[in-house]
């Protein structure tokens, strides 16, 4: 009896000790932020920037663990943020607004708790047709076949009010919602006259298009461009410069949306501005990561924000 008495009380001080033991270590862990990247698929853009940004955060801001995932972008990341499964999400500006302020694919859906941290690039909306289509302007998709985007896609929207600035509207051209994959075979194959395309430049597709084809790139005139951004002030005016693709003699006027990073009111001021401070002052890791790494600058950190700024960030654009 006494040896049973002697085990168990040796029992109950090992117990007590590990608990001892077990509160130190997970008292540790609690100095850990952990930080989630919704970025886009995996041959996009969002995806190496993101999987850099999370490198720079790992590495500036002591206890971080940050890591980068591969989503369905835009729209699908908003619903991320929404859900409370990720923390920071690449979005499109544009798409940012319509969910703030719950329009577009966001109609009665608003979220009305988004906070940027910064816009990053323009995402060029690039009009092109070929030559031999004798399309030379905007005006001239009048009773044309205008593949506009994917039904419900951002560049469904961008293509609608492009060509509402024109006073043109879908009962004026033969509306196809294709993405743009099949956008580009169907301009190579004769049965889409132009398309819409949101992408940084140069565009990959519209290369390979350019190889074998004239392809023209329509202009967006700085009036009606003026005209847009009254309306819908997340666009920004931009150049495609020439040469961006084969034959093109000279600039392009066009207007952008800007790639951006969002939050929630749920990330705290603190961490909102050692997140901003951590990625800008190490912007050589996301040149190294991308092409378009190059075009963020903290300079054009607030260039088309649609909402307002988390206060962290607020701070450190202003120092």
């Amino acid at each position: 009896m006494r040896k049973t008495v002697a085990i168990f009380v040796v029992c109950l001080f090992a117990i007590a000790l590990l608990a001892g033991c077990g509160s130190s270590t997970v008292q540790a862990p609690s100095d850990k932020k952990f930080i989630n990247i919704a970025t886009g698929g995996t041959a996009g853009t969002y995806y190496p920037l993101g999987g850099a940004m999370a490198e720079i955060l790992n590495k500036n801001i002591p206890g971080m663990n940050a890591s980068a995932q591969s989503t369905g972008a835009s729209v699908a990341n908003i619903n991320m943020l929404k859900d409370g499964k990720v923390d920071i999400a690449f979005v499109q500006n544009d798409i940012t607004y319509y969910a703030a302020n719950g329009t577009e694919m966001f109609k009665d859906k608003k979220v009305p708790n988004l906070v940027g941290l910064a816009t990053l690039y323009p995402e060029t909306i690039q009009i092109i047709t070929l030559d031999k289509t004798g399309i030379k302007t905007i005006a001239d998709l009048k009773g044309k076949r205008v593949a506009v985007g994917a039904a419900g896609s951002g560049t469904e929207a961008n293509a609608r009010q492009i060509l509402e600035a024109y006073g043109i509207t879908y009962q004026d051209i033969k509306t196809q919602y294709l993405s743009f994959g099949e956008a580009a075979s169907g301009l190579k194959d004769g049965n889409v006259d132009a398309a819409f395309v949101t992408a940084g430049f140069p565009t990959a597709a519209i290369q390979d298009i350019a190889a074998q084809n004239q392809v023209v790139l329509l202009a967006v005139e700085p009036d009606k461009a003026d005209a847009l951004i009254s309306k819908y002030p997340f666009y920004t005016k931009i150049k495609i410069p020439a040469n961006t693709y084969p034959n093109q003699a000279a600039d392009v006027s066009a207007v952008a949306v800007m790639a951006m990073l969002v939050a929630t009111d749920k990330l705290d001021a603190d961490m909102g501005y050692k997140i901003t401070k951590a990625i800008y002052t190490n912007l050589d890791r996301l040149q190294a990561s991308h092409s378009v790494g190059k075009q963020i600058t903290k300079a054009g950190a607030k260039d088309g924000m649609p909402i307002s700024l988390n206060a962290g960030a607020e701070k450190f654009f202003k120092e």
